[in-house]
């Protein structure tokens, strides 16, 4: 069975071209699990339209606390709401606003039988899905390595496919805010075994209301960067020590 999990938060605008790109590949068995982050938008009543019983909304309840700087923090818990409610052998992961190509479970399923994480390329695109770059590892110099991706990140979450059992290296996330799509490479560069699949299999889209800033130059500052890796690497650390 597979599961794929779908933050959205205001996603009207693009969530029907990403769901009609995914429900094509799946099974009658399979599920797509979406964890809404409590849209104002037309998300939802687009979800619902559907009437197909492999699409399963969830609503995320966010917690009561400080906001964090960390905006990425917002997608982490979205994410991780999602991951509770998926009941697949094998979960893909999708973003509210990028479109699959034709072929990416058909793809990447031969691999998850080796590999407990399997990272495919994608090509980056505008929100016409006009090209910007042809390719994401060619422009990030995305590769395999703890340390590399530690100063580097080369895994972006819309791009990975995992095993259910490879779960156990990295969930529940941390409390502390993580990126969660680098928090769940690193721990299966630790304990699992990772791919990177040369293969272009989304349509990246980048546009001014993304969440994520995984492509391009980040606004950010050094010191900003710096302080969520420390915190990371903080998080890995007493993940490894529980671990033991």
């Amino acid at each position: 069975m597979i599961s794929v999990c779908v933050p959205t938060y205001n996603g009207e605008k693009y969530i029907r071209e990403q769901l009609n790109s995914i429900l094509c590949q799946i099974g009658e068995k399979d599920e797509i699990i979406i964890s809404d982050d409590g849209s104002s938008d037309l998300t939802v009543e687009i979800l619902n339209s559907y009437n197909d019983k492999r699409i399963k909304i969830f609503h995320h309840v966010k917690h009561k606390k400080p906001k964090s700087k960390f905006r990425f923090n917002l997608t982490t818990r979205n994410i991780e709401n999602a991951l509770k409610n998926a009941n697949g052998d094998i979960i893909f992961m999708a973003d509210q606003d990028d479109v699959w190509e034709k072929n990416r479970i058909e793809k990447i399923l031969p691999y998850l039988n080796d590999y407990s994480l399997v990272l495919n390329d994608c090509k980056v695109v505008d929100e016409d899905k006009k090209s910007i770059h042809e390719s994401y590892f060619q422009i990030n110099k995305s590769n395999k390595g703890f340390f590399k991706n530690l100063i580097k990140n080369s895994y972006l979450g819309c791009c990975m496919a995992f095993t259910k059992e490879s779960m156990d290296f990295f969930y529940p996330f941390p409390k502390v805010p993580i990126p969660h799509d680098i928090w769940i490479g690193l721990m299966n560069e630790i304990y699992g075994r990772v791919h990177f699949l040369d293969e272009k299999l989304v349509l990246y889209r980048r546009h001014g209301n993304n969440l994520s800033y995984s492509s391009g130059a980040s606004n950010f500052s050094f010191w900003y960067k710096m302080e969520y890796r420390i915190i990371l690497l903080f998080a890995i650390l007493l993940k490894l020590i529980k671990k033991k």
